[in-house]
This record gives C-alpha cells, sequence and structure tokens, in this order.
C-alpha cells in the first residue's frame, strides 16, 4: 500500500498500530511489541528483529514501563509523516508511539551483520596499505575520514530508489573540486530516477557521459587510498549503501593504467612498468588481428624463415587464419569466464590447465596451427596486465571486430579499425573532461602523471616556484 507524504501519525496508538498492520500487511520480519505502562497508557514498538540492537531493544523496553527515560533517548529522533517513521523502520530504527503524542519516536538502534574489513581481491597490491571497502556505508566513510583528517572534506547525503530507499554519499574536497565540476555532478544526481538502486553501477550507466561506448567514464575502486588521492586531486566521489565499490569520476583513459601503489614505489620503477602495461595493453588489442592480416595478405613483410615456418605448422589446417584465431580466442575468453564463475578452489586451476589441454589437443588434432596457440595465449597474458578491469573489458571486446577488419581488408582494416577507436577516444568525455586529457588536448602535465610519473620531489619544488 502506498503512503501519503502528508499522512501524519495519531495520537491514538490503536489508530497508528493498525495503520500499521495494514501498511505492513504480509510482512513477517515486522514486530509490533504493544506495551502497557503503570498508568495504564499504552505504548507500541515497530521494529525488524534481525535488524535491531537487542541489548538496547531492553534498555528502551525498561525505561518505557519503568514511565521514564523514553523521552531522552540516545540517537533517537521524531517523525510526524507515518512514510518517515516506516522508511525508518525499514533501515533498522525502532519506532516508539505514546499516547497521547502527535508524533512517534524514531531510536537509531540498527545492529547489520556486515563484512569484515579485507584487503580486495580485484585490486590487489604490492606495497600500500591492506584495507578495502565493504558494504556497510559507515565503515566506508570512517575510512576515507581517517586518511582525510580535515573539515574541507564534504559528505553529502542523498536517496534514491523507489523501493530500495538506497542512501549514498558524494565526497569531495571544498577547496580542490572545481565548482562546475561538482554542480554537474549534483545536477546529473537529481535527474537519476529509478525503481531501484543495488549497487553503484546503477549510477553508473545512469549519469556517465555516453553509455552507448565501449569505455568506462567513471573509474570504480575498492581500495579507500584511491578514492583519498583522487579527492585531493579534485575529483568527485560516489559512496553507495551496500555497494564495495566507489565511483569516482572524472575519469581519463589513462587513470584506467595507474595502479594503487604507483604512488608507493620509486619513480623511475613506476614510470618503465606503465609504458610496459600500456603496450601490453596495445598487444591485447591488435596482435591476433596484426598476426592474421600479415599472414593472410601482407606475407612479404614478414622474414622468409619465420613465414617457413607458419606454412609449414599450416599444413592440412581445414579453416582460414581468421577463422581458427576466431574459435580459439572465444575458447580462451569462454575458459576465462568459467573460471571466475567456478569456486576459487578450481577456477584457476580450470581456465590454467582447460587452455593449455585444449590447445595442445587441438594442435594434435591438426584444426588449429601451434603459432594460433601462441597469439591467443601471448594476448590472453597481455590483457591480465590492466590494472583497471573495468577498462579492460573495452579492449577484450574490440579485439574481435578489429580481428575480422584484418581478415578480411589485411592492415588497411586494422588501421581503418584503429582510426574509428581514436576519433571516438578523442571525442569522448567524462563530465566536461576530455578523455585523453593531457595527451589530447596536449598539456604541460601529459608526462608528469600519465605514462610516467614524476619524481615528488621535483613536483613539489615546481609548485613552490
Amino acid at each position: 500500500m502506498g503512503i501519503s507524504s502528508d499522512t501524519v501519525v495519531n495520537e491514538s496508538v490503536a489508530m497508528n498500530h493498525d495503520a500499521l498492520r495494514h501498511i505492513f500487511h504480509h510482512c513477517a520480519d515486522i514486530v509490533f511489541r504493544p506495551l502497557r505502562l503503570i498508568d495504564h497508557s499504552e505504548v507500541l514498538l515497530v521494529y525488524i528483529q534481525e535488524l535491531t540492537d537487542t541489548d538496547k531493544l531492553e534498555q528502551i523496553i525498561s525505561a518505557c514501563m519503568m514511565n521514564r527515560g523514553y523521552d531522552r533517548l540516545t540517537q533517537y529522533q521524531t517523525a510526524n509523516q507515518l512514510s518517515e517513521v516506516v522508511a525508518k523502520v525499514l533501515k533498522g530504527s525502532t519506532a516508539i508511539f505514546l499516547d497521547g503524542a502527535p508524533f512517534a519516536y524514531v531510536a537509531d538502534i540498527a545492529s547489520f551483520k556486515q563484512r569484515a574489513v579485507n584487503e580486495p581481491s580485484n585490486e590487489a597490491s604490492i606495497r600500500g596499505p591492506r584495507e578495502g571497502f565493504t558494504e556497510d556505508i559507515k565503515t566506508n566513510l570512517s575510512m576515507i575520514r581517517r586518511k582525510i583528517s580535515h573539515p574541507q572534506l564534504k559528505f553529502e547525503k542523498y536517496q534514491a530508489g523507489e523501493l530500495t530507499n538506497t542512501e549514498f554519499v558524494v565526497g569531495y574536497i571544498e577547496e580542490e573540486v572545481k565548482p562546475e565540476l561538482l554542480q554537474e555532478v549534483k545536477r546529473r544526481l537529481e535527474s537519476f530516477r529509478t525503481n531501484q538502486l543495488l549497487d553503484s553501477g546503477y549510477i553508473e550507466e545512469y549519469i556517465e557521459d555516453k553509455s552507448l561506448s565501449f569505455f568506462p567514464q567513471i573509474q570504480n575502486t575498492e581500495r579507500p587510498d584511491t578514492v583519498s588521492s583522487s579527492l585531493l586531486a579534485g575529483r568527485v566521489a560516489i559512496i553507495v549503501d551496500g555497494s564495495p565499490n566507489v565511483l569516482l569520476l572524472p575519469m581519463t583513459f589513462w587513470s584506467g593504467f595507474q595502479a594503487a601503489e604507483d604512488h608507493y614505489e620509486r619513480f623511475l620503477y613506476v614510470s618503465a612498468v606503465r609504458l610496459i602495461r600500456f603496450l601490453l595493453a596495445i598487444m591485447s588489442c591488435l596482435l591476433p588481428s596484426i598476426y592474421v592480416a600479415l599472414t593472410t595478405f601482407h606475407p612479404q613483410m614478414i622474414p622468409l624463415a619465420l613465414m617457413l615456418s607458419i606454412s609449414v605448422s599450416r599444413e592440412g589446417i581445414p579453416f582460414p587464419t581468421v577463422i581458427e584465431t576466431l574459435l580459439m580466442e572465444l575458447m580462451f575468453e569462454g575458459l576465462r569466464e568459467a573460471g571466475l564463475r567456478l569456486p576459487k578452489a578450481i577456477g584457476s586451476a580450470v581456465s590454467i590447465v582447460g587452455a593449455l589441454v585444449i590447445g595442445e589437443a587441438a594442435v594434435q588434432a591438426g584444426f588449429i596451427s601451434a603459432p594460433i596457440v601462441m597469439i591467443v595465449a601471448g594476448t590472453g597474458i597481455a590483457s591480465f596486465a590492466f590494472p583497471s578491469y573495468s577498462l579492460a573489458l573495452p579492449f577484450r571486446l574490440l579485439r574481435f571486430p578489429l580481428l575480422i577488419l584484418g581478415g578480411f581488408l589485411g592492415l588497411y582494416g586494422v588501421a581503418i579499425g584503429v582510426t574509428f577507436v581514436l576519433i571516438h577516444l578523442v571525442s569522448l568525455k567524462s563530465f566536461g573532461v576530455p578523455y585523453l586529457k593531457p595527451a589530447a588536448p596536449i598539456g604541460k602535465k601529459f608526462w608528469k602523471d600519465t605514462l610516467m610519473r614524476m619524481n615528488k620531489r621535483y613536483a613539489t619544488a615546481q609548485r613552490k616556484q
């Protein structure tokens, strides 16, 4: 049953009881606990047993029975509308109705079973903090506040989802964030309407600039140190209750190649590793298509000894190079997905052993050639070098259309595909920020913290000048 926003709490406990019984019809987890005090007045407690701290609840009941203390409860609010009471009860609070009072006391004594703070499994770090976000928004906010203990760090609370009533928080540092960015984020969030909000991914899809683009325009992370450093850099964070993934915006293409420990290691090593990551990213996207294009249309570009070896290995293979490469790529992606969905104890073994066994069997049976197995394996290994899983996905998807273009048009087809991808990347923006910034348009900070990382001592000295 819907509740009108102007339905007020009645002075009669019995009438409030009947109204809430009707609202919570067939809600077996809602507890109605009527009490009769020594002065014969009635009190009604409404709560959810599984979401309530039983010790604090008994203290409230004792205070009510002794006719003292219930009007001086700690962590309580008053609610005049039934809709507000219902929303609070569903979040774990306890509503207390008193005879003759045109309002209800709402005590925040919620107690949720929540996951402990552990190291994030999707963003492992060799050096740096080992803590990751949980599904509890209060815990997540406390981890950020502990790293940035300054009043300039602001957390603004919002609520969305007509059925879920999920809370989420927009975090930013007042002196660092650009006003126009913050205003645009708030504008999109205020126009965000949905019946359900179960994870931060719901918000991401609604507020990003181009939802049909392969490339993510909003970064997500499970690491408090990543969020803290992003806030200090003037970015905005969105923390959703029930989700361990925090959204960071705006996002650029280069932020997907930066790992958490990049600012904890020495800058020379980090710069070299970032360059290797970028080269592996190109390899994960283009290696199969370039191999197919060269062997099918441009064999003269391959050294003679290597081309003879490839030709010998392809004797008796019934499929064209492009078809066998597509089949192996699909098989590899299938094994990777199976490894993710299976239990952890056997998932990794199935994906690795399965790839080796199937590849060896296919070569011996004469369905595919040995070089294809090496190409697909190298491509798969390169795709694991991405620090950001969300940025690795578009490279995995673009591999297939580029492979088809290379199989039918050769290197010209690959060049056409890459050109279209670059045009899309140049035109893409994230909350008004060019996606390839500071590379396109070129800026002074291109070499400071994109493919390379500048020495912190030198960067600090430059800022002081």
